[in-house]
């Protein structure tokens, strides 16, 4: 993957690469995708699809969903067309650093968030090859194979749906929505007046300075609080959510829900770490939500 190199006169070292600016570069995915497209997609994945598409004529599917998660969708009006996904496998380009600076690493950072976006475009041209409103239970994966230690394989996999009635419920952008919420949230947010606009997503990949000798001599047996290492943490978390709230805006959305900060090395070592920010953008389709009330159910023992 990335190669980093510790510089003994730090002061010696070449200029770091300039962070990544997410308002030049978030739009990759939107840019990719053309409606109808079916660029990256092997001959085996265009069988597959017109295989759906002749199952779907007599109410065939194959998807992910639980048995809950299915009845849940359906009564929420929509009907699961197939298992779609999207692949890219990635090599990571080569970048320096300097062994006792705070950085981002915006040469991993791009690639990361490139090999995602070529995944999920292919997995969302999947689903409109189908005629699916979006996809629901949205699984990013990042799998590693012993024949390329320097290549990643990403990986995007969910269910796409279309609502029985013929709503039309794609993302403002004309692309099929999609989502990382279960069924079982997906039906709850539609019940409360609001849908998924799309799956967003932000990240940094983020050098930690290393601490010198004597810093490390001087804290030993003390309690006291490391501010390097608090503030680059900080800062790497503060840019891959910023990126993540562009990438909402962009689709017009209200909020985010489902959020969360997955936190992860890669091979790269202890002190590169990629901080990935991903969760589900909602618009409001109803001035009324009704939040449904929680019901208690007792389990009885027979």
């Amino acid at each position: 993957m990335g190669f980093l190199r510790r510089d003994d006169d730090a002061r010696a070292a070449e200029p770091t690469a300039p962070a990544w600016e997410p308002q030049a570069e978030a739009a990759p995915h939107a840019a990719a995708y053309e409606a109808g497209s079916l660029a990256g997609i092997p001959e085996s994945g265009l069988e597959r699809i017109a295989r759906m598409k002749r199952d779907a004529q007599r109410g065939f599917f194959t998807s992910d969903l639980s048995v809950n998660e299915f009845l849940l969708v359906k009564e929420a009006g929509f009907e699961p067309l197939g298992l779609v996904l999207g692949s890219s496998i990635y090599h990571i380009g080569y970048q320096q650093a300097m062994w006792n600076q705070n950085q981002e690493m915006g040469v991993l950072t791009q690639a990361m968030y490139h090999a995602r976006e070529l995944a999920m475009t292919r997995m969302e041209e999947e689903a409109d090859q189908l005629g699916a409103d979006g996809v629901v239970g949205v699984r990013l994966d990042i799998g590693r194979y012993e024949w390329g230690p320097d290549l990643a394989e990403f990986i995007a996999v969910g269910t796409a749906v279309k609502h029985r009635g013929g709503e039309l419920h794609r993302a403002p952008n004309g692309r099929p929505f999609t989502s990382d919420m279960s069924g079982q949230d997906f039906a709850t947010l539609l019940r409360a007046g609001y849908r998924p606009a799309g799956l967003v997503m932000g990240n940094c990949v983020y050098h930690v300075a290393r601490q010198g000798m004597m810093a490390a001599f001087r804290q030993v047996g003390r309690n006291l609080e490391m501010p390097n290492f608090t503030q680059a943490l900080y800062e790497a978390r503060e840019l891959a959510m910023e990126r993540m709230q562009v990438e909402a805006d962009e689709l017009a959305s209200e909020g985010i829900v489902g959020a969360r900060i997955v936190e992860r090395s890669h091979g790269w070592g202890s002190h590169v770490i990629e901080f990935f920010a991903i969760g589900t953008a909602v618009v409001s389709v109803s001035p009324d939500h009704q939040i449904e009330r929680p019901a208690l159910v007792l389990p009885l023992q027979g």
